[in-house]
């Protein structure tokens, strides 16, 4: 039965101020960036924190709210999740990172939903707890916002796949154990349906992972070559073939998951106006104008995530309305960091010691956001033709065998 929220919110609370104790009331310095810049050693050192933390909120049974019970989850509604996300923000919860949301979000629930009874059994806890950790391997350089042109081979050698290609933008692929990966094994069909995943390690021989320098400063994405890397079939997730519904699957669990991370992405209009204050320009008529667009488009967004979260609760798909706090979100980040930087002025090109020069890792990273976790074009597309009815995009290669396609 489903637990009274407020007596299990009650009891989430005494556990959270056992474990972490209270956040700081003391006025931290604002985290602006949106994709953050670590050494190796710094990205240890925080996922140490937060795996620590992650292992007894499992124990305690909280890592899992809303996967089925045989699952190792505690078979709640979403309302659930998102309320427990919501009180880890008034405690000294450490700040989560990608790799976690996306091993513990992504990853566990594709497991536990294709994945063979051996396959849960040997990795599904691990996963929960964070003793494993498991990055994305979907994206290529020629499959993007198509994901379904991946092209990274997958051939069948008796109870092996042997692997060969490249996967890219792969948050925390340094620090991750396993792969959850894409490949072409069957280009003999329409793209859609010739694709296969697998959960591969990624210290098999031939796997090479490579770090890739944002501009903004860090590299917490990768690129991933796999050259004739061999997976036992046990690892496949899945039929064969049935990747895209794996994949697809996985993209939903991005969209719907809540409670997976308590980490904002970048500067919030508090900190522009706080900047605004500081540089004295807050009573200016055209800054107030702009300060009044800047919050009303992020009620907006706060609202959009609002209305998406309790679609989940009710155990409704968000549909387009998760494309659309998307496109809001990533049009909000860029214009806060536009923004921003017209108040800095000349300090968002050199560091004078008094903080403003940060701002350039959120004006430098935001642009980013416009493409991770599906493009601006992508949503705009859903958008039009889910919610306004318009035509669909003309897509001459949908039926076409995968190897008849041109490739650049």
């Amino acid at each position: 039965m489903t637990p009274d929220p407020a007596a299990w919110a009650a009891e989430a609370r005494a556990w959270l101020a056992a474990t972490v104790g209270p956040a700081s009331t003391e006025a931290a310095r604002p985290d602006l960036a949106v994709f953050r810049n670590l050494t190796d050693d710094q990205e240890t050192e925080l996922l140490d924190a937060i795996r620590a933390y992650r292992r007894a909120r499992f124990e305690a049974g909280y890592g899992a709210l809303t996967l089925p019970e045989e699952h190792g989850g505690a078979g709640l509604p979403a309302s659930f999740a998102a309320m427990f996300s919501q009180l880890e923000t008034e405690y000294a919860v450490p700040p989560s990172t990608e790799l976690i949301s996306v091993t513990t979000g992504l990853v566990a629930p594709a497991i536990a939903l294709y994945g063979t009874p051996e396959l849960r059994a040997q990795f599904l806890e691990p996963l929960l707890r964070t003793d494993v950790l498991a990055c994305q391997l979907f994206s290529e350089p020629g499959a993007g916002s198509d994901l379904a042109a991946v092209a990274c081979r997958g051939v069948r050698d008796g109870e092996e796949w042997v692997l060969d290609g490249q996967k890219v933008w792969s948050s925390g692929a340094r620090h991750a154990d396993l792969g959850l990966l894409l490949a072409r094994t069957d280009p003999s069909v329409p793209k859609h349906k010739g694709i296969t995943a697998f959960l591969v390690p990624l210290d098999l021989a031939g796997v090479t992972v490579r770090p890739i320098r944002q501009m903004s400063g860090g590299s917490s994405f990768n690129e991933v070559f796999l050259d004739g890397v061999r997976v036992p079939d046990s690892l496949r997730i899945g039929e064969v073939g049935q990747g895209w519904a794996v994949a697809t699957a996985t993209l939903a669990f991005e969209r719907q998951a809540s409670g997976t991370g308590n980490r904002r992405k970048g500067g919030s209009f508090d900190d522009v106006l706080a900047l605004a204050r500081a540089r004295g320009v807050a009573g200016d008529p055209v800054v107030r104008q702009q300060l009044a667009d800047l919050y009303v488009r992020s009620v907006l967004k706060a609202w959009t995530a609002q209305r998406v979260a309790r679609a989940a609760a009710a155990g409704v798909s968000p549909g387009p309305a998760g494309s659309v706090g998307k496109l809001v979100a990533s049009d909000l980040l860029v214009r806060t960091g536009e923004l921003a930087a017209d108040l800095a002025g000349n300090g968002i090109l050199g560091d004078t010691g008094d903080g403003t020069f940060a701002w350039t890792e959120h004006l430098l990273g935001a642009p980013g956001y416009r493409l991770a976790g599906g493009t601006d074009q992508i949503q705009r597309n859903v958008i039009a033709e889910r919610v306004l009815g318009l035509p669909p995009e003309p897509r001459v290669d949908k039926d076409l065998p995968f190897s008849d396609l041109p490739r650049g």
